[in-house]
């Protein structure tokens, strides 16, 4: 067994026996990585080599309360010593616990939550329950699920199908899942419809749903799914005719309305959850990420009283069993984190200080031309690279811009990885404006770089 001070024994150990996220082992040795992390405390984190960084993504966007709180390890380690899991056919009291906190503080009659550990199982179960209601309704012919191109909604068998991840990220699974229908993403930027503003861009955007579900039948349509924000699309922000539209249009054909709030839940936009922006309550939203701080694996499909109705009594009972769902440990855990978040004020930080990040940000922008748009809202931001802001034209792949600002960022001791040519934000709730500033500096330092480099 590798020893956990020895640095570099540990790494050769990565690529002989781990199978990373994303990663290529052969260009990972060629780079010396992977970085292996030993430590973190609020939004940094140090490696094995002692190195300290930044994590500006605090892990993926999941890290809401940042590295570090004992506590929730202390609330973890409590249960497990008292009851680490449960047998067959019953409960604990964390599970009933965090279930109950669930229903106090999600919008309107969201009050049922089905948990599981991970946000892809997260929206397994919703378009499993979204299906399996409208069949108990004796609508049996409603499976087709509409979800909206350039979202990510996770990657297991089923709900990789949704949204518009490239076909490269798809084609080694195909043939596709049955149902999926795609719409427009309502990303004022680069609006595929043609709309001049956010508003405009929306409302149309909107319209194509309904377009869709009468185009398809309304009786052949399950479920609209959506990010409130979609983190996948740089952080944009839909204008704010766009879901409440959404909702009505669900409203008037009997299509259940999913809020993937996997990202955007537990403070992440500067709210506790990003559909409050707009006063709308979804019939599904599903929770991962930010409901724990990723400190164990947790993640729930919450639903409305009136769509969980429809699973009472024993002949309609929704199938389905998951080892890990509802783990007392986790449920422990995830009440401590969310604890956090409401006594530290970690959503009014995520308001504020993402504001001014926000307007760093723009300020960035007006000094490199490389810089397309900046957007986003709270702590979930983004930017996009453009060649040419009058065409918005992308650089060449040959160019391989992401992989140089990468290798820049990291330079400055940021974790931040430019993902084709956008760049994602979303770092612990609890960053100050200090933290904001260093972050800028490197990111004014990398582009800059760059584009000298290249003849921006």
């Amino acid at each position: 067994m590798v020893a956990v001070t020895d640095s570099e024994a540990l790494r050769r150990s990565s690529l002989k026996y781990l199978w990373m996220h994303n990663r290529d082992w052969t260009q990972m040795a060629e780079d010396g990585e992977p970085r292996i992390m030993v430590g973190g405390d609020g939004v940094r984190v140090t490696d094995s080599d002692g190195k300290t960084w930044i994590d500006v993504n605090g892990g993926y966007n999941s890290v809401n309360v940042g590295y570090g709180r004992t506590e929730i390890a202390d609330a973890a380690y409590e249960q497990m010593v008292k009851l680490p899991y449960f047998p067959q056919g019953t409960t604990t009291a964390p599970t009933v616990m965090f279930a109950e906190k669930l229903a106090q503080i999600t919008p309107g009659s969201l009050e049922r939550t089905w948990p599981v550990s991970g946000g892809s199982e997260a929206n397994e179960t919703a378009l499993k329950i979204a299906r399996s209601y409208h069949k108990r309704r004796g609508e049996t012919g409603r499976y087709k699920v509409i979800s909206r191109r350039g979202s990510y909604h996770g990657m297991t068998g089923g709900v990789l199908w949704l949204g518009g991840a490239g076909r490269a990220v798809r084609e080694d699974f195909e043939p596709a899942y049955p149902g999926m229908v795609y719409a427009p993403q309502p990303l004022p930027y680069r609006c595929e419809l043609g709309g001049a503003s956010a508003s405009e861009c929306a409302i149309r955007c909107a319209q194509a749903i309904e377009d869709l579900i009468l185009f398809h039948g309304p009786k052949t349509v399950a479920a609209v799914v959506a990010e409130p924000v979609s983190a996948a699309s740089a952080a944009a922000v839909p204008g704010d005719e766009y879901w409440p539209m959404l909702r009505d249009i669900c409203d008037r054909y009997g299509v259940l309305l999913i809020a993937d709030e996997v990202i955007c839940g537990f403070g992440r936009t500067g709210k506790m959850f990003a559909v409050e922006h707009w006063d709308v309550t979804p019939d599904i939203m599903t929770v991962a990420k930010g409901v724990i701080s990723s400190y164990l694996p947790l993640a729930a499909t919450v639903v409305s009283r009136e769509v969980a109705d429809a699973f009472a009594g024993e002949d309609n009972i929704f199938r389905q069993a998951l080892t890990f769902g509802g783990h007392p440990v986790s449920a422990a855990a995830a009440l401590k984190n969310i604890e956090i978040i409401e006594n530290e004020g970690l959503v009014q930080n995520s308001e504020d200080v993402g504001a001014y990040f926000l307007d760093q940000l723009t300020e960035l922008k007006e000094d490199h031309a490389m810089i397309g748009d900046v957007c986003g809202i709270g702590l979930l931001l983004g930017m996009e690279l453009v060649s040419d802001r009058a065409t918005k034209s992308y650089f060449p792949d040959e160019m391989k811009l992401g992989d140089r600002l990468t290798e820049k960022f990291h330079q400055e001791g940021l974790i931040l990885r430019c993902a084709g040519q956008t760049i994602s934000i979303g770092p612990p709730l609890g960053i100050t404006r200090d933290d904001v500033d260093q972050i800028v500096a490197g990111l004014d330092k990398a582009i800059g770089e760059v584009e000298s480099e290249i003849g921006v």
